[in-house]
């Protein structure tokens, strides 16, 4: 909406644009409004971004299933080494991936 109403569109930077206004005000638009960290490139690889959403998933299974019984230290909750474990193993399992055994 804002790139169609008509207003000058200055390129401030590599997918940066600012779009002013006659109030005075502005918009900047960062890489064409689209998701910044995989539209520019210089985000996280989505093997990592998807590491890190099973993680969080698995994180949130955990303390839904195990609420009651969770030490709770400070406010800190430190999840199980086992789900650690569990999330490699899910996302070496997703890339075709084995782990050795010795």
């Amino acid at each position: 909406a804002v790139k169609d109403s008509g207003n000058e569109t200055i390129n401030v930077r590599t997918f940066m644009e600012k779009f002013p206004f006659s109030d005075s005000h502005f918009v900047y638009i960062l890489a064409s409004g689209r998701l910044i960290n995989l539209a520019a490139g210089e985000g996280h690889p989505s093997e990592v971004m998807s590491t890190s959403f099973c993680g969080q998933a698995l994180a949130v299974e955990y303390l839904a299933k195990n609420h009651k019984e969770i030490d709770r230290c400070n406010n800190l909750i430190v999840l199980p080494d086992e789900i650690d474990n569990e999330i490699a193993g899910l996302q070496l399992h997703a890339l075709g991936i084995e782990i050795d055994k010795l």
